[in-house]
């Protein structure tokens, strides 16, 4: 007997209106995600006003900033929520020149995910040694990164000069007229303006630092919720694509990870597909490499979505910034993975580091804070003193 036509469909239209519903969330969770960033620049603006340079005097070393944009993505583990609010903060006042470091250490701060996600395989020691060194491969290629562009752009701003260039060429001569144009920031303008009346009730500088707290709120709750929501519905296809460019070469892999992280949102749900896969060795750490470079570009759009939601005389900056994000990202692959002998070097660190934590567990642990917290924090503190000298 034939079954009923109408009970076979039911389970096919569920799904259907269950994808339809996941991705109409994603696309809330998104304009969440700009609100939150234009809350947090106007919040800024009014808690500071033309004080918001001195605010940031501290972080005009830049170790410091390195620091903080390492140290706090570290802790909130996203990248996509620092770089937004950084943007944030630039779009309220933050010095583009300061904020360049952060971003820098925002890329080293972001890997800490994957070697967490590792530890999963602490049980079986060769296992473990294949994930932890997939998980610690875009570590060594970050911090490379930054050893060669920080002291560059501490002393000439090439980075900061490029994103000035092309951000202003990309607004043209009518820079601060966006406000016309930008119709992502006229969708947001209503919740915004109702978020600042809510907390009028407040006495400044209070109003202005409760929309800093809403608005990064709102951050942190759509870029994770994004995350899984997207991993439900990309995961299985993801793994797909992940399966079949990696093993078409290097450029292939890193376009499988620029395509996949712009779909995600979140080059740490992007490269966290790699560790079972490296763990469970169907992957070797010169294929999965590529792909965690190509995910490094992809995070970069979060910052520049976050950035189309700041109008007027600082919508310039806030795309300088995220711009800065774009540019360091892309110019580090050219150049690391581009010249032949700086391209092995992260995969022979990440094996080698993998070795010695294979052996002694301590070392993986040791290794993830000390790379990410007591280092930086060491770092700040002899910089700090050579400079009251």
């Amino acid at each position: 007997m034939n079954p009923n036509p109408v009970e076979s469909s039911l389970p096919e239209a569920t799904s259907r209106r269950n994808i339809f519903l996941l991705w109409l969330s994603v696309l809330v969770l998104v304009y969440m995600l700009i609100l939150g960033v234009a809350v947090i620049s106007r919040g800024f603006r009014s808690a500071l006003g033309d004080e918001a340079e001195q605010l940031f005097a501290l972080a005009k070393n830049p170790f410091v900033g390195l620091v903080v944009g390492i140290i706090s993505t570290a802790l909130v583990q996203s990248s996509s929520a620092t770089t937004s609010i950084i943007v944030g903060l630039v779009a309220g006042g933050l010095p583009v020149r300061i904020a360049v470091p952060m971003i820098m250490g925002s890329n080293i701060g972001t890997s800490i995910t994957n070697g967490i996600a590792s530890l999963g395989f602490i049980g079986s020691k060769e296992e473990f040694k294949k994930a932890f060194a997939a998980s610690t491969v875009l570590d060594f290629f970050n911090i490379i990164a930054v050893l060669i562009f920080f002291p560059m752009e501490v002393l000439f701003h090439p980075i900061e000069n490029l994103s000035t260039a092309s951000a202003g060429l990309f607004l043209g001569d009518r820079a601060w007229g966006m406000d016309e144009f930008n119709f992502i920031g006229a969708m947001v303008q209503p919740a915004r303006d109702f978020i600042r009346s809510s907390t009028g009730f407040l006495p400044e500088p209070f109003n202005g630092i409760a929309q800093i707290l809403i608005g990064t709120g709102l951050v942190f709750i759509s870029v994770y919720l994004m995350g899984k929501l997207l991993k439900q519905l990309m995961v299985g296809r993801a793994k797909d694509i992940f399966e079949t460019a990696l093993g078409r070469g290097p450029i292939a892999g890193i376009f499988a990870g620029l395509f996949i992280t712009i779909l995600m949102q979140s080059s740490s749900v992007t490269t966290s597909l790699m560790i079972p896969l490296a763990g469970s060795g169907v992957f070797g750490l010169n294929v999965i490499y590529p792909f965690t470079l190509g995910a490094n570009i992809g995070t970069t759009v979060t910052s520049l979505l976050a950035a189309t939601s700041v109008t007027g005389e600082r919508a310039l900056p806030a795309l300088e910034i995220a711009k800065v994000h774009l540019f360091f990202n892309l110019l580090g692959v050219l150049l690391i993975f581009g010249i032949p002998f700086l391209r092995p070097l992260p995969v022979i660190w990440a094996e080698r580091l993998a070795t010695a934590a294979s052996e002694n567990k301590l070392i993986a642990l040791a290794y993830l804070g000390g790379v990410f917290f007591v280092i930086p924090l060491i770092l700040v503190g002899v910089s700090m003193l050579f400079q009251g000298q």
